[in-house]
């Protein structure tokens, strides 16, 4: 090959170089990047690491020149979010059994639980997508979101340490559920008020979100339940799925109610 050759090619691959980076600084700008900086709590040393754990492989497929989604840092993030949270069972229950500590942690670390915190910091704003699933992406939101979520934990690790990732891990994980009681509720509210609804025969109970409210790092939801188009309960969490839990709790305690007052007269 000819120097003059190769020295086109160079050239050629520093362009291509620079146009990828061009074309992500637009998708997220230093304003982007501020405000993940203050959702993870500490400043970005390797941007690097966040735009591989934002850039789901969908992207790929319409972008050339990129060849690596978030799947590896997934990989990383989920083994240092396994990690996180058995120390902190550990220490915070002392006298629990392994049965006990298994328990918890597998509620804590579900597909739905890592959505809701990634819901709860608005990762969805984040993402790098393809329009295809951008314009689909209710549908498959929770895993897109709870895949990011663990490797949004891998990046952090990569940047910042262990230490960050943890205190990341516990802020926006592990303390909310831990306060709304999320890792106590028995399987649960929502499923009891579905079983009530069924067996009493009428509509199945809606919930949506009516309110929300604090800084993305900290979301407070409030969600109500509809049975008939009638409002039953309403309840708030520092998540979606805790201010299902106890908006289908006050649901349930109304209906109750109200079916001891029709049974009275």
């Amino acid at each position: 090959m000819s120097k003059l050759l190769s020295w086109l090619l160079e050239k050629l691959k520093q362009r291509e170089e620079r146009n990828k980076s061009k074309y992500i600084s637009r998708l997220l700008t230093p304003e982007k990047f501020s405000e993940l900086e203050k959702i993870i709590g500490f400043s970005i040393k390797n941007r690097t690491y966040f735009i591989q754990a934002l850039m789901h492989r969908s992207f790929l497929e319409h972008n050339t020149g990129y060849d690596v989604s978030n799947e590896r840092l997934e990989f990383l993030g989920d083994s240092i979010l396994n990690l996180a949270v058995a120390e902190y069972l550990y220490e915070e229950f002392p006298d629990k059994n392994e049965g006990f500590l298994t328990k918890v942690r597998a509620k804590l670390v579900n597909r739905l639980a890592l959505a809701d915190a990634a819901d709860g910091i608005n990762l969805a704003g984040f993402l790098l997508i393809s329009k295809n699933l951008s314009n689909n992406f209710k549908n498959s939101s929770r895993t897109v979101l709870a895949d990011a979520f663990e490797a949004l934990i891998g990046a952090i690790y990569l940047d910042n340490g262990l230490s960050a990732a943890k205190n990341f891990i516990e802020r926006v994980l592990i303390d909310s559920n831990m306060k709304e009681g999320v890792y106590l509720i028995d399987e649960n509210y929502k499923s009891q008020l579905l079983e009530y609804s069924q067996a009493n025969k009428i509509d199945n109970p809606i919930y949506s979100v009516i309110k929300e409210e604090g800084p993305q790092h900290n979301r407070t939801f409030t969600v109500h339940v509809t049975i008939n188009n009638i409002e039953y309960g309403i309840g708030k969490g520092k998540n979606k799925k805790s201010a299902e839990q106890n908006a289908a709790r006050d649901a349930l305690n109304n209906l109750i109610k109200e079916n001891s007052i029709d049974s009275s007269i």
